[in-house]
């Protein structure tokens, strides 16, 4: 390597992030060797995790790119290879942790992590639209954040978030697909075309296991779980498999509404968990003389949110009132959420809004050791 030019250029490999681990590719082990001749010619050999890596070009592109943007390099040539077994098992223990063990990471005492267990009494309330968005407004402010489409029967997050790819397998660790800055994983991602899922509760159960158990997520400030409307078997598998899902009810303004989705968030006092709050969806519609029509009626987020209050016996705060908006709807069939495509509309300033509470609410430090010992 030329020794005038190796601090540069490995100063720029580090600015080169792998797009599904988030990290560099100098800190994964997947710098292979570099060679740098007296003409500032540099050769990258990358080592991919799986030779089927769907990400390979865009890793090709952007070593390219930082490396060309070196002074002094007069060409890159980039190689691709295959990490030895190995490699990847190296890999996963400095994700995982010694021994490349799997578990729940988000239950792990040193977990920050903030869960929201996405919930509704009924279907058609606008559940994923408002968990897409909500994940969408804090990945924008700079948060690390995942969704995990819980809704096996119904999934629809992939569409929503314009997803595509599939996920990359390494092992038994999977690497879920990025969209926005935000980590997805859905079981529409493991089914061909248009197919339903037809399974009883056991199989629901450990599809929800394995998403968070096989998925490596990274460490996320916040994760959302796109739930199933009702308390069916998915909202007590989150219930024991994710003890500390704080609940976030979507509803909509009539009160027949409400009183389903109250059924949801009561789910709380017989699991233990805590109610974030409420979020009413389709709460008006604004007319072009600047008036609202009220189509669904009034009050259905306070009624419940205070209903909820008295259940759990802690305050339940009506997070936000999100206004009917056929860019909202729009967004979703295009697979571009409305909080980053068109930010001033009244639906994505509201959603945004919702964001920034939550984003407001620290990261639990709770039983967390501080490692602190007396002198």
């Amino acid at each position: 390597m030329s020794s005038s030019l190796a601090p540069a250029v490995d100063a720029a490999l580090a600015t080169v992030i792998d797009p599904e681990l988030r990290r560099p590719i100098t800190e994964l082990g997947m710098v292979g060797g570099v060679d740098i001749s007296e003409a500032g010619l540099v050769r990258l050999t990358v080592l991919l995790t799986i030779a089927g890596c769907p990400l390979r070009g865009t890793i090709t592109a952007d070593a390219e790119a930082a490396l060309a943007a070196v002074p002094g390099v007069s060409g890159v040539e980039v190689e691709l290879k295959v990490m030895t077994q190995s490699q990847r098992d190296a890999l996963k223990e400095k994700l995982r942790g010694p021994g490349g063990q799997r578990g729940i990471p988000f239950n792990q005492p040193g977990s920050l992590t903030k869960v929201y267990a996405v919930a509704s009494g009924k279907g058609g309330v606008g559940k994923s639209s408002v968990t897409v968005n909500l994940a969408c407004s804090l990945a924008a402010q700079g948060l690390r954040v995942g969704i995990i489409d819980a809704d096996v029967y119904g999934f629809s997050v992939p569409a929503l978030m314009g997803i595509k790819q599939a996920p990359t397998r390494v092992d038994d660790m999977i690497l879920p697909p990025v969209a926005y800055g935000v980590k997805v994983i859905s079981i529409g991602m493991f089914v061909s075309g248009n197919q339903p899922v037809a399974w009883r509760g056991p199989m629901l159960h450990r599809a929800l296991e394995q998403f968070l158990t096989d998925v490596y997520f990274g460490d996320l400030d916040a994760l959302f779980l796109d739930l199933p409307p009702g308390t069916g078997d998915i909202a007590i598998s989150v219930a024991q498999l994710l003890p500390k899902a704080e609940i976030l009810v979507v509803t909509t303004p009539q009160v027949a509404a409400a009183d389903v989705a109250e059924r949801a968030g009561a789910i709380a006092t017989q699991t233990g968990q805590s109610v974030a709050g409420v979020v009413e969806n389709m709460s008006y519609l604004e007319m072009p003389d600047g008036s609202r029509m009220d189509l669904f009626g009034t009050g259905g987020g306070a009624v419940l949110a205070e209903r909820l209050s008295a259940t759990v016996g802690t305050d339940v705060p009506l997070l936000g009132q999100i206004p009917l908006d056929i860019l909202l709807r729009e967004g979703g069939d295009a697979g571009v959420p409305i909080v980053l495509n068109r930010p001033e509309t009244p639906a994505a300033s509201a959603l945004n809004s919702i964001a920034g509470k939550l984003a407001a609410r620290p990261r639990g430090l709770t039983g967390l050791s501080l490692g602190l010992q007396p002198r």
